[in-house]
């Protein structure tokens, strides 16, 4: 099979979907390589290394489409890349479709083979795509939250770990799983004041057997969500329905209501953020004010720290890639139901319920899509 691996071109997106040890792996599987020039720069992946690895570089991205039987990226196509996708090709990225009504319809179109990695599951019922990015974002949360408390960023100019005599900040992280568990992993260590709150007692008991008393934790209903984010200095959005649109946790009553100089980094903007106030930024301007409360909403957070998350990423999908390239993807897809999980689109077909219920789409199940 003939891989293609474009540059990304979302604002300061710096990943790229293969590095050059991943290409030597699927060359080494019999398979063609072609990656547009440049598209390794902001891993230190220079077209040199990709060209030792295998690959054929090529200087457009036009070029690597129009050749490649399977696309494989970080990021959702931007609009200029879906209309390169064409009938029958496969496409493995990131896609975030149900916040995203233009991307789908675009999608549905192409009668591409589209497969996200965020619904990809594991025999535990994980989402190991996801999760090398989520604890990435988690982590990278608490830096962000803690620069954007700084009063020249708008914040209250409450230092996240406080100083003797002086409180840390009370840090509250809405959900408590993979990016809840590492917001709370940095601000633990930075001093601050942490409380994490969920509605899955055992999520609630394994975060208290890893950080012991220097966390608290709160059972999620309206009163304590409430209570915790008007006292806090940072809120975190940790919060995740698998393929569908973030819940709306956090009204806009409720941020009318916060600290001034308060900040909340809305983890889940990439699948429409958990506050109605959240809208989608970039890292060029990532943040905003609302009601004197500042928003930091980047939906490409670990596009910051290009090298950890790219190599964090191709560990988890390159023995995807390998199966869909080995095998075809209809043969993998059905080989594999954790694979199967992560089929979104197919041939203009919307194929994951969550984003046929959330969009208006007739849902068709993979199997059938697949015409098994």
């Amino acid at each position: 099979m003939k891989i293609g691996v474009p540059k990304e071109i979302k604002n300061h997106e710096y990943r790229v979907g293969m590095t050059p040890t991943a290409v030597r792996e699927a060359v080494h599987h019999g398979h063609e390589v072609v990656v547009e020039t440049n598209a390794g720069n902001g891993i230190s992946g220079t077209d040199d290394a990709y060209r030792a690895a295998g690959a054929t570089v090529v200087d457009t991205a036009e070029e690597v489409f129009a050749t490649a039987d399977m696309i494989v990226k970080v990021k959702e196509p931007q609009e200029v890349e879906r209309k390169m996708l064409r009938e029958g090709q496969i496409l493995f990225t990131y896609l975030h479709l149900a916040p995203d009504p233009e991307q789908t319809k675009d999608l549905v179109d192409s009668g591409a083979i589209c497969i996200a990695y965020e619904t990809v599951t594991d025999q535990h019922g994980g989402l190991p795509l996801l999760a090398p990015m989520s604890q990435v974002a988690g982590r990278m949360s608490i830096q962000a939250g803690a620069h954007c408390l700084e009063r020249a960023q708008g914040g209250s100019g409450v230092l996240l770990a406080g100083v003797p005599g002086v409180r840390p900040a009370k840090v509250v992280v809405v959900g408590g799983g993979v990016v809840g568990e590492n917001a709370a992993y940095m601000a633990v260590g930075m001093g601050a004041d942490v409380t994490i709150l969920d509605r899955n007692v055992d999520t609630m008991r394994s975060l208290v057997v890893r950080f012991g008393q220097s966390i608290k934790t709160l059972y999620s209903t309206r009163l304590t969500l409430e209570e915790e984010v008007l006292a806090a200095d940072l809120v975190i959005g940790a919060v995740l329905v698998p393929g569908a649109e973030a819940p709306k946790l956090i009204t806009r009553d409720l941020i009318s209501r916060m600290k001034a100089g308060s900040v909340i980094c809305d983890v889940a903007i990439d699948q429409g953020g958990c506050a109605e106030t959240s809208k989608a930024t970039t890292h060029a301007e990532p943040t905003y004010v609302v009601d004197d409360v500042v928003h930091y909403c980047v939906a490409n957070m670990p596009g910051a720290v290009s090298h950890t998350s790219t190599y964090a990423l191709n560990n988890v999908t390159l023995p995807f890639t390998l199966e869909l390239a080995d095998k075809g993807y209809k043969q993998a897809l059905l080989d594999d139901p954790h694979l199967l999980n992560g089929l979104n689109v197919c041939e203009g077909k919307v194929t994951y319920e969550a984003v046929a219920h959330d969009l208006g789409y007739n849902y068709v199940a993979p199997k059938t899509a697949l015409g098994a």
